[in-house]
């Protein structure tokens, strides 16, 4: 129940401007709504139901059952179709073809490897129809190699505490996440403690072309800000455009 809770708590917390910025930015990137769109690693479905309420006729997958139930709840609440699918962005072999798909919250940085990443992609183009596009985000390395060692983010009330403290990662371009949740228990008259450790790694932009190109992908565009910069050197997210 503890980790339910960490999902709620994940919701709650999370930044609802970011949702509606990939919203805009899917808007911009595929104004025609009339295909099917997956997306990757959905989370609670937040983005999902704005997609869904836009029009978009979209799906989630999301490998983790506590994030789909609350995604099923905020689809319900707010009255969309949203299918949901348990399942893992590395093998999409039980599901079908789609027109588009999408995957961000840096998602993808949280595969071990940049050959994982690889055949993520691999599963998206084999998923995708022949004119499909495949839109994503990741952090860059000036984000886990200058923004995140020493980061730190406490929340805290009447009932439950949080900390988050992030490090420099082992890898090249890593970071760890010490996440640890305190709530309280009335039965014990005391607070459960639960942590997690989170673990991103992101690579140098010629990786992901690299990467996207072995996987299928002819035509890359990246940008910044949601799709309304040109990269920098200090750019902590980039977003890319890609079609086979």
């Amino acid at each position: 129940m503890i980790y339910q809770t960490f999902a709620e708590l994940y919701d709650e917390l999370f930044d609802p401007a970011m949702y509606q910025q990939w919203l805009d930015f899917v808007r911009r990137e595929l104004p025609h709504k009339d295909g099917q769109l997956l997306e990757l690693a959905c989370g609670t479905g937040r983005l999902g139901v704005l997609l869904a309420q836009d029009g978009y006729q979209v799906t989630g997958l999301d490998l983790s059952d506590n994030m789909l139930a609350l995604a099923q709840s905020h689809a319900d609440e707010a009255a969309v179709t949203l299918p949901l699918l348990q399942g893992d962005m590395l093998d999409l072999s039980a599901i079908g073809q789609f027109d588009a798909v999408t995957c961000f919250a840096d998602s993808f940085c949280y595969l071990p490897d940049i050959a994982t990443v690889q055949q993520a992609f691999e599963q998206v183009a084999q998923h995708l129809t022949a004119s499909g596009e495949f839109l994503f985000d990741v952090i860059t390395p000036y984000q886990t190699d200058e923004v995140y060692p020493g980061y730190m983010y406490n929340y805290r009330d009447e009932d439950r505490a949080f900390m988050w403290t992030s490090y420099a990662g082992e890898q090249p371009h890593s970071a760890e996440h010490d996440l640890t949740l305190f709530i309280y228990n009335e039965d014990k008259q005391a607070f459960d403690e639960v942590s997690e450790l989170h673990q991103e790694r992101t690579y140098v932009l010629a990786d992901y072309r690299q990467a996207l190109q072995a996987a299928g992908f002819s035509q890359v565009m990246v940008s910044a800000d949601f799709g309304r910069q040109q990269p920098d050197a200090q750019t902590t997210r980039w977003f890319f455009k890609c079609r086979k």
